[in-house]
């Protein structure tokens, strides 16, 4: 066999060859990762945002809270079902919803769909994961809004004390909350006042039930969707949101697309650059033909080649996905990513699942064949050509 610093000592002498390959390897792990990144991190905001203690009832073949529309009848009538807990005061943990996205102004004067939740009292009891970081809560029916964490960094008038327009109203931010999920990515108003200005006929979009302990949720459950006065859908609101998680499924199969069509591109551009490699050391290849060595020797060379250059391509290519990562996170925020609950602004992360699918395609594109052609190459010939 030939000895690992050939390989080494070739990759070196040909300095710029390889740095090509490895720089062409190190922007499809680029480009991959980030794209990667950004749906596993989306997924990890919806996944975190339901509670398994909550019931979420929506319209039958509703999709979603923006897809629902729930009349006030629903509310008076579900509140007082069996398996529902109560607050101190005796009454239901019911909260009433209303989804819509208005258009915003983000911080950099583009427009764009705002995740805006109207609510009453008692949102703050059944959404315990929601907590108050800045400000107070809303009072209701005086034009007050708090917002989520990365609501309040992204949107134009989002900060403590600012007037934030949205669609055709203004609200004034008194607090700011932090939940750790989706939730951040929203900004809470009061539910019947926002009902007035978007001027829905429904005032709810969904409702929140909160589970009272020992209670039979599956029970619960099922007497809502047999109630043939409403027709409606529940579950429980962990699965809800992990069913909502499930949408960027299609995400990874366009990220997985495009990874696909770089990737080969990406191939290409490698295996013709190893495959130049070989044609130029054809003296080389026969000289050591020549003295003994077997084809199997030459092709383990060559392939060591090629890995060392994908690994470094992959290394090179997750620093640079760390980084530019950082650079997103602290120029632009969180990312605006597009999901059936709306619009849901996700921390771009990149994770240990992400840098493991751009090393495979690393090492995929690596070992594109280019040993097979050395190693075929017969002494004479080899010596002939060079």
């Amino acid at each position: 066999m030939l000895p690992v610093r050939y390989s080494v000592r070739s990759l070196w002498r040909r300095r710029s060859r390889s740095g090509l390959t490895v720089g062409v390897i190190a922007l499809v792990v680029v480009a991959l990762a980030l794209l990667s990144g950004l749906v596993s991190s989306m997924k990890a905001a919806l996944e975190g945002a339901g509670s398994p203690r909550n019931v979420i009832v929506l319209r039958k073949g509703a999709s979603s809270d923006g897809a629902s529309s729930l009349p006030l009848e629903v509310y008076q009538a579900v509140r007082f079902f069996d398996g529902i807990a109560r607050g101190e005061d005796g009454e239901p943990l019911v909260s009433p919803e209303l989804v819509v996205q208005p258009f915003g102004v983000t911080r950099w004067g583009s427009r764009e769909s705002a995740q805006v939740r109207g609510v009453e009292a008692a949102a703050f009891i059944v959404h315990d994961e929601v907590r108050m970081v800045q400000g107070r809560a809303l009072r209701p029916s005086s034009g007050e809004a708090i917002v989520g964490r990365a609501a309040a960094a992204r949107y134009a008038g989002a900060e403590l004390g600012g007037s934030l327009p949205l669609g055709n109203s203004t609200w004034r931010v008194v607090g700011v909350f932090e939940s750790g999920s989706a939730l951040d990515s929203e900004v809470w108003v009061d539910a019947r006042q926002l009902a007035s200005d978007v001027k829905r006929p429904s005032p709810y979009s969904s409702l929140r039930l909160r589970i009272a302990p020992g209670a039979d949720a599956s029970a619960l459950i099922r007497r809502l969707e047999e109630d043939s006065r409403f027709g409606l859908a529940a579950s429980r609101e962990s699965d809800y949101y992990a069913k909502q998680a499930k949408s960027a499924d299609a995400l990874y199969i366009v990220v997985g697309g495009l990874a696909l069509l770089a990737g080969v591109g990406a191939a290409f551009g490698a295996t013709n650059t190893l495959y130049a490699a070989v044609q130029a050391r054809t003296r080389e290849i026969g000289t050591l033909r020549a003295l003994g060595f077997s084809r199997g020797a030459i092709a383990c060379s060559f392939l060591l080649e090629a890995t060392l250059m994908a690994l470094a391509g992959f290394a090179l290519g997750s620093v640079l996905a760390g980084l530019g990562a950082l650079g997103i996170a602290a120029f632009v925020g969180d990312v605006s990513s597009l999901s059936m609950s709306g619009n849901t602004l996700v921390a771009l992360r990149v994770g240990a699942q992400d840098l493991a699918l751009a090393f495979a395609l690393a090492v995929a594109i690596g070992l594109g064949g280019p040993a097979l052609r050395a190693a075929r190459l017969r002494p004479i010939e080899a010596l002939r050509k060079g």
